[in-house]
């Protein structure tokens, strides 16, 4: 030895003794050795991370002086006791060799401990932990050599050395400072991200210490206990976590993937030609996520991409999860000595202190690892979920329109929200994949060692599961995919209905598509309940698995040889290894489970990630030297093939190019071309410059009607003001409450048709572009508005009089105007010139234009069209002066922008209701709901059988400690074959109990789930139409998917947790108390500890939750927003903005589920920590009775003992969890409520009714919103069956409103409505609604059959569907399609023109053909041709029937009986067309601004 005193190790003096003591060798050399061979170690990669990862510079300060100080000290007071040692030598001492080396090698490493401090500072670091580490080491080893220093100094002063005392002593007080300062965090470095934060995450200031117990979450956790969290409290998220940084990252590695496959996409150009000409309709949607044809190349790997992106941060957990697999095992190995301790009385008393101690202090760095772990699994997880999110919104801005048609927009907000999801979750338990066979391998040797041979028959019972689980791991598969299946057929179908809530209230088909959504829901349902079964055999071999793999065990080793005796020892370490067992035997079918699910997932993502992307070379955006070409384009839209053949254009730059057609021609489909939204098939397209685009049906976005104008640009006011005024919206932000602050709805909800169009077109104009593309921007406004804008705008005097313009048009008075007309027809261009040239050419355009010449004649060189003004416009004479400066200044007088401003300031512009949190405990009510869901009789009985299994099992491992205490007789226990009976009689009845329990926990959760789902569906679709404008979509579908996919299928799972955690808990605590009476003492104690933590905790941890299901809804209604408008996004360049928007909506919700992950940690630590608290106090009172304690009891105490940590850890962890997902329940409700009376039995009206179809309406006034000015009032007026009566009137002059009143869309605020003598108010909405007809403004369509859009209740037989489709002329359409009635519309009937749709809302009224017919500017999106065509239909087929017609095309009603005019929500006039023109008021204006007179 280098000490030349004694020998490295003596076990007489270190163990078999009273007083133990390590050898002076062993101190001085690897005691003092240890912490120096630690940190040399370390630094080679300690300091290569830090060289890779900096995080800035910390400027020099008293804190980093001070660790470089102390590092300093301790170097000098080392290197002393070298030159003390020299100083000896020299003195002919002759000091041992150790004194030498020992301090010096403690010298270097000091040294490499002050280099570390600066090198740290250098790179930003503000708490080391292998610092913090290695001074704790240095601390610990020190003071074992301080005891025995000052018990050398007390028992033998003699041969104490004065210098070597003294130095020791100085060492050893700096290392605990050193410790100390290690324990504290350093200021900022400069530049730090957490600088420019306005509330930065506190974790990366954190000491090592604070990070490793999570304490740093504390000051969160005090607040969210002192009162509710709000979203000021939430922390931003670390730069690493942001989607900026993760999205990027597994997009590109994706992208690498896709080419390096080289794989032939599902839907090529040729590949959707070939199909369509099979005849096929496509493939189902649902399908083609999960199911796909035989692929001809290599598929690019997903799975890879994700593991590339996170697998190296990932790969953490897996180095803590082996740290902390192997501690699992410190438990029974100690356990074991205990009982030894226990049964040999001879053996020093410390020794059990010692392994109380050595337990307590295992069990908690095993918490400590445990934790860690999780966390990074967590933060993974949230990565790849915004990732994921991410990647699916990027697609689906680029996705092609053909590969668009096969993921509809529930299935892609699927992909969003559950599927995502699936990932994260599984992130947390994906490493049990190794881990769990790693812990069954170390368990069966530990087991071996203990029982030998024997353990083989536990094996063969583990294998034998195996199969069995293999099944049900399939079984599950296949239910998961047809789940799916029905889940993404449902959320598309209340998508759809969602979108189209407007025309199901007006055609009263509530209950149509109520039974659609149930139906899917039915199958949703058989499916889950197929799965309870399944899981219910899963948990059954789960939970009976280790109690048959004893149960054999046990049974070979005694039965083998009687002389196997089952002592204590044997038994309990067996059974705390047989507890182990249960864990990865527990978690490997669930994390298989769990793998099918995510693969399942995996599937669909790479399916829709690999669709097929718009040609972004299909139009060539490069200068071309004065024109815009378009040659030779050919696109395939929808679903099926729109061709435009041989077209040769050049479209002189800065001209106007009208573009006409009948409806279905190719119009659109030729500004499509020009987008680059068609796959083009050969030749080119050309566009110079920028482009702005206006939809045929104009999109708007839920923001202010400023922001929807300014669309992201920076606000030039004069610029803005100009375009308004242009835009004709000037009165209309004057009769908005906020003005343009008011927020617009989703889909521009609350604005008319004519306004979202006109909204649409100011978006254009302002953003400034080289070539605007106008798709029929004048068809939703009236006559004279449209002459105004046509002026004002897109004619040759307009504000874009210089830009290139393409506008599809059917109003054939702007056509003179036109620099160029292009005529089309099935795909081509027919016929193209001037105005003048065309009538010269006298080809198919000049005979229409003479047939329909006479009722839509431009009068353009006579009549001068001003800026309507609703004030000014009942006073023809004052028309000069409209214009003029001092009735500017009076429309925007200080007084009424003060006034408006105010109004804004107070919210009266707000109409959406942002999802908002509740605060506070969840109520009682809450649970009450769920468990009145479930039904009172099978929650007596769940409950029943939880603790029949509990008993049984608590009573079986009770007989078995019996059994280890019988008397041995002639080295053989007697009574061993009753004893093994009975213990496996009990084992057999706790399987039964458990398999019954599982059944009917999750038979109740589906029964809740269906109850609560229909409930909803039930309230939400009987809401009024307030209800939907003033409620995000996002928010519903957030309901109907996320919270629904909640109640199906976590809640069941956690009650079951959760009751058995509690009886865990029970059982643990009755054993624990029989054996060790004493710890009774803390018991309480530490139970009012448990149950402060667990309060402390549920109060942020529930806000939490609540916080993050509020911001998830943001995401779906920003994605759906984005995908109803993906054209115009892209049209206008757009796509980078609304991806940071998306980016910042996950961001924030991330925010919220951040601190929920790392509270979860913080609770977890707190609890462990005192349930190896009560480990420890069970151990040590056992120690302290070991002479009253048999062994058997003993081992059951402790046995239960180590299990109690997990149980009440799990039992505050499910009590929580099913505090905060018990939310959706709570968030469920609030959509179940009372509703507006649908049928009244006591007042039905008679049979048939309305039979005449007179209308009396008597003063008559409605409102949108209380807060908001009256919309109409003071109507009254009296229409006569058979009647046919126009409704003219400016944009916005409440000529729809009347029809929300006449439906009662929205309830009238004074007055009455008379139906053939019924008020209306009196009578149920669907009573009210399925008796009168239609025909809405905008022409909405459902994903299904024709017929099943034409009758969705069928109530109609074929004939009388064809019937209805000649009259509408679309029976030639409907007979040329391949599957005719049965042929497929896509999501919102995207596969037909506009005027198709028109068509076909026509076909439905006739269908129904009720006494009362409203048209809703039913012709405003169809050719002149075909608007003369419905005409003729209605005025044959509704000729005995009331008509009520708003119309912006005044031809269409100057044969009417009467026309009502109303202005400003009031009746201006109402009589005979002649006789208004003859008073010469504001009917005759507008017939005159329209070129009728």
């Amino acid at each position: 030895c280098f000490s030349c005193l004694c020998s490295l190790q003596d076990w007489n003096l270190t163990w078999h003794t009273d007083v133990p003591e390590l050898t002076q060798c062993f101190q001085n050399t690897v005691l003092a050795w240890l912490p120096c061979l630690y940190l040399w170690l370390c630094a080679p990669f300690y300091i290569l991370y830090l060289h890779t990862h900096s995080s800035g510079y910390i400027c020099m300060n008293h804190f980093n002086k001070a660790k470089t100080a102390v590092s300093f000290l301790l170097w000098i007071i080392c290197w002393a006791d070298v030159f003390y040692s020299f100083w000896e030598r020299s003195r002919e001492l002759f000091p041992a060799p150790v004194h030498f080396l020992t301090p010096t090698v403690l010298g270097i490493t000091m040294l490499l401990s002050c280099l570390l401090v600066q090198y740290e500072r250098m790179k930003g670091v503000q708490s080391s932990g292998v610092l913090l580490i290695f001074w704790l080491l240095a601390l610990l080893c020190a003071t074992v050599s301080f005891r025995s220093r000052v018990l050398l100094a007390l028992n033998q002063p003699a041969l104490v050395s004065v210098w070597r005392y003294t130095t020791f002593f100085i060492y050893y007080i700096l290392l605990l400072v050193a410790l100390v300062l290690s324990c504290l965090s350093d200021q900022l470095p400069l530049f730090s991200q957490a600088v420019k934060d306005t509330n930065p995450c506190p974790e990366s200031g954190a000491s090592f210490l604070s990070r490793i117990t999570f304490w740093w979450i504390s000051r969160m956790m005090v607040t969210g206990f002192k009162r509710p969290l709000v979203e000021s409290d939430l922390w931003s998220l670390h730069p690493e976590n942001r989607s900026h940084r993760v999205v990027p990252g597994l997009v590109q590695r994706w992208n690498r993937q896709r080419q390096k496959a080289k794989r032939l996409f599902m839907y090529s150009p040729k590949k959707a030609q070939q199909t369509e000409a099979k005849g096929a309709s496509g493939a189902d949607e649902a399908e083609i996520l999960i199911v796909k044809g035989p692929q001809q190349s290599k598929e690019p790997s997903l799975l890879w991409a994700l593991c590339l992106t996170f697998g190296p941060y990932f790969l953490i957990s897996g180095l803590y999860k082996i740290i902390h697999d192997v501690l699992m095992f410190v438990g029974p190995l100690i356990l074991r000595l205990l009982i030894s301790f226990i049964n040999s009385p001879d053996s020093p008393s410390w020794h059990g202190f010692f392994y109380t101690g050595l337990l307590f202090v295992c069990t908690c760095f095993q918490s400590l690892i445990l934790q860690q772990y999780f966390h990074v699994c967590f933060v993974s997880g949230m990565r790849v979920r915004s990732a994921i999110i991410g990647a699916v919104y990027r697609k689906a801005l680029v996705i092609s329109n053909a590969a668009r048609r096969s993921s509809t927009v529930g299935e892609i907000v699927n992909l969003m929200s559950v599927d995502a999801q699936r990932f994260m979750d599984l992130s947390a338990y994906i490493n049990m994949i190794w881990s769990a066979p790693l812990q069954v391998v170390l368990a069966l040797y530990f087991l071996w060692e203990t029982l030998g041979p024997s353990v083989l028959a536990g094996v063969a019972v583990m294998l034998l599961m195996v199969p069995v689980n293999a099944f049900i791991a399939m079984k599950t598969k296949t239910y998961q995919v047809a789940q799916m299946k029905s889940k993404d057929g449902r959320i598309k179908l209340m998508n759809e209905m969602l979108n189209g809530i407007k025309v199901l209230k007006l055609y009263a088909w509530e209950l149509a598509f109520q039974d659609k959504v149930s139906e899917i829901r039915q199958s949703e349902l058989r499916v889950l309940k197929k799965a309870a079964y399944l899981g219910a055999m899963s948990t059954f071999t789960w939970i009976c698995a280790p109690f048959l793999v004893a149960l054999s065990t046990f049974a070979v080793y005694v039965l083998v040889d009687e002389r196997n005796i089952l002592d204590a020892q044997k038994a309990f370490v067996s059974l705390a290894l047989f507890n182990i067992l249960r864990f990865p035997l527990n978690m490997l079918p669930m994390v298989i489970s769990s793998l099918v699910q995510a693969s399942v997932s995996l599937k669909r993502l790479r399916t829709f990630l690999s669709h097929e992307e718009l040609q972004e070379d299909s139009v060539d955006r490069s200068a071309v030297l004065g024109c815009e070409d378009l040659f030779s384009v050919c696109v395939t839209k929808r679903w099926f093939p729109v061709c435009v053949f041989s077209l040769n254009v050049q479209i002189p730059e800065g001209s106007l190019v009208a573009v006409v057609g009948l409806v279905g021609s190719g119009k659109s489909s030729l500004l499509s071309a020009l987008l680059g939204e068609m796959d083009k098939i050969e030749g080119t397209a050309s566009v110079k410059g920028s482009v702005a685009y206006v939809s045929q049906q104009a999109w708007i976005q839920n923001s202010t009607l400023k922001e929807n104008i300014v669309f992201g640009q920076e606000l030039n006011d004069p610029w803005y003001q100009q375009v308004v005024e242009a835009c004709a919206l000037r009165p209309d932000m004057e009769i908005l409450p906020a003005g343009d602050d008011t927020e617009i709805g989703e889909k521009g909800v609350n604005l008319s048709g004519g306004q979202k169009q006109r909204v649409s077109l100011a978006r254009a104009i302002y953003c400034d572009r080289s070539v605007y593309l106008l798709d029929d921007p004048l068809s939703a406004v009236d006559a004279h508005v449209g002459k105004h804008i046509f002026d004002k705008v897109i004619g040759p005097q307009g504000l874009l009089k210089d830009k290139t313009r393409v506008l599809v048009t059917h109003g054939l008075s702007y056509l003179p105007q036109a620099d160029l007309i292009l005529v089309m027809g099935e795909g081509q261009v027919t016929e193209r010139g001037s105005y003048q040239q065309l009538l010269t050419t006298d080809g198919a355009f000049a005979e229409f234009l003479r047939t329909y010449a006479s009722v839509d004649n431009n009068d353009s060189g006579k009549t001068q069209c001003h800026p309507p003004n609703m004030t000014e416009r009942l006073s023809p004479p004052n028309m000069t002066k409209r214009l003029s400066p001092p009735n500017m200044t009076k429309r925007l007088s200080p007084p009424n922008m003060t006034e408006r401003l105010e109004r804004a300031k107070s919210g009266a512009g707000k109409l959406t209701e942002a999802d908002k949190a509740s605060t506070g405990q969840v109520k009682l009510s809450v649970f009450l709901t769920y468990a009145k869901a479930i039904g009172v009789p099978l929650t007596v009985v769940s409950v029943l059988l939880f603790f029949t299994h509990h008993l049984l099992s608590l009573f079986s491992n009770y007989w078995l400690s019996w059994w280890t205490d019988d008397p041995v007789v002639n080295g053989t226990q007697p009574d061993r074959l009753m004893r093994l009976g009975v213990y496996g009689s009990l084992g057999l009845f706790q399987g039964v109990a458990v398999f019954g329990y599982s059944l009917s926990m999750s038979i109740g959760g589906i029964m809740a789930s269906r109850y609560l789902h229909q409930c909803m569906l039930h309230d939400v679709l009987r809401s009024p139409i307030s209800f939907f404008e003033r409620t995000p979509s996002g928010n519903l579908v957030n309901r109907f998917s996320k919270e629904i996919d909640t109640i199906d299928s976590v809640i069941p799972s956690i009650l079951k947790m959760f009751t058995g955690s509690m009886f865990n808990v029970l059982s643990c605590c009755v054993v624990i108390l029989t054996a060790t009476p004493l710890v009774a003492i803390i018991i309480p104690f530490l139970g009012v500890l448990y149950f402060f933590v667990q309060r402390f905790y549920v109060a942020s941890s529930r806000q939490l939750k609540r916080l993050e299901s509020v911001s998830r809804s943001p995401i779906f209604t920003h994605f759906n927003e984005t995908l109803l408008g993906a054209s115009v996004i892209r049209a206008f360049r757009e796509q980078k903005r609304f991806i940071g928007e998306s980016d910042l909506r996950v961001d924030h919700n991330q925010e919220a589920y951040f601190p929920s992950i790392v509270a979860n940690r913080w609770l977890a630590i707190r609890l462990e920590f005192v349930g190896n608290c009560i480990v420890s106090c069970a151990a040590l009172f056992a120690v302290m009775a070991r002479s009253s304690l048999s062994p058997g009891i003993m081992g059951l105490s402790i046995t239960y003992a180590l299990q109690l940590t997990a149980s009440l850890n799990w039992l505050v962890r499910m009590s929580s969890d099913l505090e905060t997902n018990i939310v959706a329940v709570e968030r469920v409700r609030e959509y179940i409520k009372e509703t507006l009376l649908w049928c009244l039995e006591p007042r039905s009206p008679p049979d048939p009714w309305p039979s005449a179809g007179c209308i009396q309406i008597r003063n008559f006034g409605l409102r949108y919103r209380q807060d908001l000015d009256m919309a109409i009032h003071n109507v009254s007026i009296s229409i006569t069956g058979g009647e046919k009566v126009g409704i003219v009137g400016r944009t916005g002059a409440g000529k729809s409103s009347l029809t929300m009143g006449l439906f009662r869309i929205i309830e009238a605020s004074e007055g009455q409505i008379l139906i053939d003598g019924v008020d209306i108010s009196q009578l149920g909405l669907h009573q009210l609604r399925s008796r009168i007809t239609i025909i809405p403004q905008d022409p909405v369509l459902f994903s299904g059959s024709l017929r099943m859009n034409l009758d969705p209740f069928n109530s109609y037989s074929d004939e009388e569907l064809w019937r209805a489709l000649e009259f509408s002329h679309l029976k030639v359409f409907v007979t040329g399609l391949p599957d005719k009635l049965e042929h497929e519309c896509s999501e919102g009937g995207e596969n037909l023109s506009v005027g198709q749709r028109q068509l076909l809302c026509l076909a439905r009224a006739l269908l129904r053909k009720t006494k009362i017919l409203v048209l809703d500017e039913a012709t405003a999106a169809v050719d002149m041709e075909t608007d003369h065509l419905i005409q003729s239909t209605i005025r044959s087929q509704f000729e005995e029937c009331t008509v009520l017609t708003i119309a912006h095309r005044l031809n269409t009603i100057m044969d009417y009986t009467r026309v009502l005019v109303l202005d400003k929500g009031e009746m201006a006039e109402f009589d005979s067309p002649d006789k208004l023109v003859a008073q010469r008021g504001l009917f005759y204006n507008m017939a005159k601004d329209s070129g009728l007179l």
